[in-house]
C-alpha cells in the first residue's frame, strides 16, 4: 500500500531553501575545500564571556524560565551601550533580547504586519530577511540599488503603496558589504515618517567598517521613536554565532504585540547564553575592534588577489562587514558555477541568486572565517576557477 502524506503548507512550499545548508553539503563531499561561504568571525567569545558560563547552574533558580524580554543585568548594558555608541535616546522605546538577529526581524513582521502587506527590500537582500516576509504572508517588494550596491532613493519611494508596511535597510550590508550613506538612510526614515510605515534598520555589522568609512543608527535621529526598529546581534562582533543572542528596539506602542510574538516563539532566550552575552558586554565592542587588523589584512590579500579577475568579474569594493559580491561575465547560472568551484577547485562561494540577484551571474564571497594563510589559498583557487569556468562560456 503506498503511502499518503497530508501536504505541506503551500506557503512554506513557494519559499526559497536556505541556501548555506546546500552549500555546507557540497564542502562536506569535497574533503579540504576552503570556505569563503559563510559568514562568520574566525574568532570566539571573550574569555569573560566563557567563564560567565561556566559558572551558570549552580543556583536552581537559574533553570526557570526568564523574563520574556531578556534578562535585566543584560539589558541594563545593551541600554548603556544603545546610549553610548548608538546616540539613541531610548525614552519612548523597549529593548527586548532575542536568540539573534533573524528571530528579532521575524518577530518585527509579527507585530507590524498582515497577510497581504508589502515590505520593501532593496537588492540585494540578505535571504533570510526575504524568507520571512514570505513566511508571514506578506510580499516582498524589491528594489534595485545602484552600481556600487548603495541605495536608489527615487525607486525606494516609488515603490511605496497603500500595502507598504516597511522598508528594511541592513547596513553594513550583507552580502554586499556596502556601507549605506548617513544621509540616505536619513532619507529612508524620513520616507516612513511622512507615509506611516516602519523601518526596519538591520545593523548586525555595525563594528565591521573600514577605512573612512562609519557606521551610523537611523534610530539616532531626533523623532524616530515611533516608526524605527533597529535589530543587533553579538553574533558576529563577539564571535558569538551558535550562542543565538540578538537584541532589538522598538517603539513603545509596539512593545505589547512583540511580547506576544517571544512569549510564543521562544519564552526567552536561552538564560546561560544571556549570562555569557553580560560577559561580552562588560568587555565591550573593544573586543572585536582588537580584531579588525587581522580583517582588514584579509581583506586586503583577497582584494588584491581578485584583481587577477577584472577582466571577466565586476568587482566593487565596499567598505562593510566580511563580503564581497562579485558579478562574473558567463552565460553559466550561479549555482552551477558555485557547485563547480566547489568540487572542481576545492572553493565555495555564495551564489547571488539566493540574494535576489537574477540579472547575471553572483557570487558572494565571505572573508571573516579565515585567517590570512587560509584566505590567500582560498582565494587563488577562486580566481583559477573563475578564469577557467568563465572562459567556457
Amino acid at each position: 500500500m503506498t503511502a499518503v502524506f497530508p501536504p505541506v503548507s503551500q506557503r512554506m512550499a513557494n519559499i526559497q531553501a536556505p541556501i548555506i545548508p546546500v552549500v555546507g553539503q557540497w564542502l562536506n563531499q569535497c574533503p579540504g575545500a576552503i570556505s569563503l561561504g559563510q559568514g562568520v568571525a574566525f574568532y570566539g567569545p571573550p574569555q569573560q564571556a566563557l567563564q560567565r558560563a561556566r559558572l551558570f547552574g549552580e543556583p536552581p533558580d537559574v533553570h526557570k524560565y526568564g523574563p520574556v524580554q531578556g534578562q535585566p543585568a543584560l539589558l541594563e548594558l545593551l541600554r548603556a551601550k544603545l546610549v553610548a555608541e548608538n546616540a539613541m535616546d531610548l525614552r519612548g522605546r523597549e529593548v527586548l533580547v532575542t536568540a539573534g538577529a533573524n528571530m528579532a526581524f521575524l518577530n518585527a513582521l509579527f507585530a507590524i504586519a498582515d497577510p497581504g502587506d508589502e515590505i520593501i527590500l532593496p537588492l540585494p537582500y540578505y535571504f533570510n530577511q526575504e524568507m520571512a516576509v514570505r513566511m508571514v504572508g506578506c510580499s516582498p517588494v524589491l528594489v534595485p540599488t545602484d552600481g556600487e550596491y548603495q541605495l536608489a532613493l527615487p525607486s525606494i519611494q516609488a515603490a511605496i503603496t497603500p500595502r507598504t508596511r516597511a522598508i528594511v535597510t541592513v547596513s553594513p550590508n550583507n552580502p554586499s558589504g556596502a556601507v549605506y550613506r548617513p544621509e540616505d538612510l536619513a532619507a529612508v526614515n524620513a520616507l516612513c515618517r511622512q507615509h506611516g510605515i516602519y523601518h526596519l534598520c538591520d545593523e548586525a555589522y555595525e563594528n565591521f567598517v573600514y577605512g573612512q568609512a562609519s557606521h551610523y543608527s537611523p534610530g539616532s535621529l531626533a523623532d524616530t521613536q515611533g516608526h524605527t526598529l533597529s535589530l543587533y546581534s553579538l553574533s558576529k562582533a563577539y564571535g558569538f554565532a551558535s550562542w543565538r543572542i540578538g537584541y532589538m528596539v522598538v517603539p513603545q506602542h509596539l512593545y505589547p504585540a512583540l511580547l506576544k510574538v517571544q512569549d510564543t516563539n521562544l519564552i526567552c532566550a536561552t538564560r546561560i547564553a544571556q549570562e555569557a552575552a553580560v560577559g561580552a558586554l562588560q568587555v565591550g565592542s573593544e573586543y572585536c575592534r582588537r580584531h579588525l587588523p587581522t580583517l582588514q589584512q584579509v581583506r586586503s590579500q583577497v582584494l588584491d588577489a581578485l584583481q587577477a579577475l577584472q577582466g571577466c568579474c565586476r568587482i566593487p569594493v565596499t567598505d562593510g562587514a566580511f563580503y564581497l559580491l562579485l558579478k562574473v561575465d558567463t552565460r553559466m547560472d550561479a549555482m552551477t558555477l558555485a557547485e563547480r568551484l566547489v568540487r572542481e577547485y576545492g572553493v565555495a562561494a555564495i551564489p547571488g541568486n539566493a540574494f535576489g540577484l537574477r540579472d547575471g551571474c553572483y557570487l558572494r564571497l565571505s572573508y571573516g572565517a579565515l585567517q590570512p594563510e587560509t584566505a590567500a589559498e582560498g582565494v587563488q583557487r577562486l580566481v583559477r576557477g573563475i578564469s577557467r569556468l568563465a572562459a567556457e562560456h
